[in-house]
């Protein structure tokens, strides 16, 4: 039987959204002998910090067997807010367009948050929160009127093959970048920061002293790096082939915190950073370097 080409085109558009809600939906997890919430958290490709405020966890509580855990769809956003060692104040909300929420038994900040439709890291800086906060029955939140809710963060783009959305090449002259002079392309969409080309396995450079909040595997990102500042902007190294650092280390501007990756869906070598401040992304080349 001969297949159209509009048939088979409307199929793999269709399979491709199926695959896509299997892999990025939120899920659930039953906790089995032996599993800690970082063997965990390698399993399904995020943090922690993500596994913990997605299921009201503190640092001290220990995993029961059979316990079901929320899986939350990865947004790297969220994870380099929640891998921060603060959050600072302040909000682009107006006082009009918030409400006073009362927490219930069982709610986190995750699902605060998600329900208003914003960021856990505005949530935090809403309330003049630390990263680390924990939350209580009774406890009283700032959060966006529901009649004014930001959009929910913004799911695969199906589009075209490729979701990212570029924009030309900016002049960086004399700017520092972790690569040596890399061709600069601006990027939004699921990625939001700038993409820069590297030589095949090329030395990255850490541009900005700070602590190593996290590193390793993160789902659609490949090994990641973020490093966080004393004025607390988390400067994220996404797209790596290694990693040369640890958790809790202290690198200074010029240390090599790894090799560049190839970008999955171009095959080039590439590096792609993103900064943060407060969990939303800053322009990079505005970023501070030293």
């Amino acid at each position: 039987m001969k297949v159209s080409k509009s048939f088979l085109r409307v199929f793999l558009r269709a399979s491709l959204v199926l695959m896509a809600s299997a892999v990025f939906a939120d899920t659930t997890h039953l906790v089995e002998k032996g599993e800690t919430l970082y063997s965990i958290s390698r399993k399904y490709q995020i943090t922690v910090s993500e596994l913990r405020a997605a299921n009201g966890l503190s640092e001290s509580d220990v995993l029961k067997f059979g316990q079901k855990l929320n899986i939350p769809t990865p947004d790297i956003e969220n994870a380099a807010t929640l891998n921060s060692a603060s959050v600072s104040s302040g909000s682009s909300y107006s006082t009009e367009n918030l409400e006073t929420y009362v927490a219930q038994k069982g709610d986190t900040y995750y699902g605060i948050a998600r329900e208003r439709g914003i960021k856990v890291a505005e949530l935090f800086a809403l309330n003049n929160l630390g990263s680390d906060a924990s939350l209580k029955a009774g406890q009283k939140l700032k959060v966006p009127a529901k009649a004014s809710q930001a959009v929910a963060a913004s799911s695969l783009d199906l589009k075209d093959a490729d979701p990212r959305k570029y924009s030309s090449a900016k002049s960086s002259s004399g700017l520092v970048w972790p690569v040596k002079n890399p061709r600069i392309t601006y990027v939004n969409g699921k990625v939001s920061g700038v993409q820069l080309s590297a030589a095949k396995k090329e030395k990255i450079m850490n541009i900005m002293a700070g602590t190593v909040m996290y590193c390793g595997s993160y789902r659609g990102f490949g090994e990641v790096v973020f490093v966080q500042s004393k004025t607390g902007l988390i400067y994220a190294y996404t797209g790596m082939s290694s990693i040369s650092v640890q958790k809790g280390d202290y690198v200074v501007y010029g240390d090599t915190i790894g090799t560049a990756g190839v970008d999955s869906i171009s095959k080039e070598s590439r590096l792609t950073l993103m900064v943060f401040r407060n969990g939303s992304p800053i322009d990079p080349a505005t970023a501070p370097r030293g």
